[in-house]
């Protein structure tokens, strides 16, 4: 069925054009590059994977109970909507708001191939287009696993988030070749990182653990080469030069908050836009959640050596100031560790499978016999 066909919502104009302004970049120096991003683009090359195969996409999903979300985790838990709903709008609100948030998902994973290919069209230096040709891939793979998930498995799509959208547009418009990378790698990879992991550390639901753990494994390495290269790079730059991206970094974080509410799913459900925004802001829980969401950016941020006084007094009005301090190897760390013991768990239950069905054979034929 077309992805036309599956929107929530009328998602307008099937082609969205950004016009590209900047140069591309060659470069005849092939024999030099940083030991540490060359180290990395072998590890992209290394850890292909094929989304046909390694997701196991025979697991059943419940649209109507996608990620297994406890009822006080809704945003209209202990409103008055949530005691009209019956238990069948409650499932189909689960199914809404699990179609919103992949579908996010699934848009911004677009957005990081394309910012991935400017990339490679725009950065100098030929270390870096080696890594972020890899990551191009990687992103047309997360692309893909995440409209198969949305087709097969929920049925439903939702269009992409206007603050999500004008973030990718501002990323892409400017001609600074940088700006992919501070846009892209840092804030949205960032940001998408911590959602990913927030939802593979609650749900227990097989299908999207696997999803989101083996997309986390790739995304770990995407935010260590954006922190690489920037980190070099701004070394280099005025104190004007660094304002200017720190402003950009300010506008991209409270977009990225208010991007998180998920209203578009309440107006669907009959809820007027100002008094759904209200509910969200009020929600105990979507309040945590915004402010987790944090955790991969801020410190990312700073390492980068974006850390001016304007952007650590933003930081401190979003109340995630502190998440500066975090370690975010450690956290890059855990996510490769976790896909890798998944794989591990999993090749170990289907040989377990295997012994066990040569056994049965075996012993089928020794009865009959």
């Amino acid at each position: 069925m077309p992805t036309h066909d599956l929107y929530a919502n009328d998602p307008g104009d099937p082609l969205w054009q950004v016009p590209a302004t900047g140069a591309a970049r060659f470069s005849w120096e092939y024999d030099e590059g940083r030991e540490r991003l060359l180290a990395l683009y072998q590890k992209g090359k290394d850890k292909q994977w094929d989304g046909q195969q390694r997701i196991d996409w025979d697991l059943e999903v419940d649209p109507y109970d996608a990620l297994g979300t406890p009822d006080e985790m809704m945003s209209l838990y202990g409103t008055r909507h949530w005691d009209k709903l019956t238990d069948r709008d409650k499932g189909d609100l689960r199914r809404h708001y699990a179609s919103w948030q992949f579908s996010q998902f699934l848009h911004g994973e677009q957005g990081a191939m394309i910012c991935a290919a400017r990339i490679v069209e725009s950065v100098p230096d030929l270390d870096a287009k080696f890594y972020s040709a890899t990551q191009t891939m990687d992103e047309a793979r997360h692309a893909e696993i995440y409209g198969r998930f949305l087709h097969e498995k929920i049925g439903l799509v939702y269009p992409i988030n206007d603050n999500l959208q004008a973030l990718l547009g501002d990323t892409l418009r400017d001609s600074r070749w940088d700006m992919p990378y501070l846009g892209m790698q840092v804030l949205i990879e960032g940001l998408a990182l911590a959602a990913f992991g927030m939802i593979r550390d609650t749900t227990d639901k097989p299908l999207p653990k696997q999803i989101l753990t083996y997309v986390m494994q790739d995304e770990a390495r995407h935010v260590a080469f954006g922190r690489l290269a920037l980190r070099d790079y701004y070394k280099q730059l005025t104190d004007a030069e660094l304002r200017e991206r720190e402003d950009f970094v300010i506008e991209g974080c409270y977009l990225m908050r208010d991007r998180l509410r998920g209203v578009e799913v309440l107006e669907n459900f009959g809820i007027p836009k100002a008094e759904a925004e209200e509910l969200s802001e009020r929600s105990e829980f979507l309040q945590l959640f915004r402010k987790l969401l944090f955790s991969r950016i801020v410190p990312c941020v700073k390492d980068i050596g974006l850390w001016g006084k304007r952007l650590q007094q933003a930081y401190a009005d979003m109340g995630v100031f502190e998440m500066g301090d975090a370690n975010l190897d450690l956290l890059m760390a855990q996510d490769e560790e976790l896909a890798e013991r998944l794989d591990a768990e999993r090749f170990a239950a289907e040989e377990r499978d295997r012994v066990a069905e040569v056994r049965e054979a075996i012993e089928s034929g020794a009865a009959e016999s």
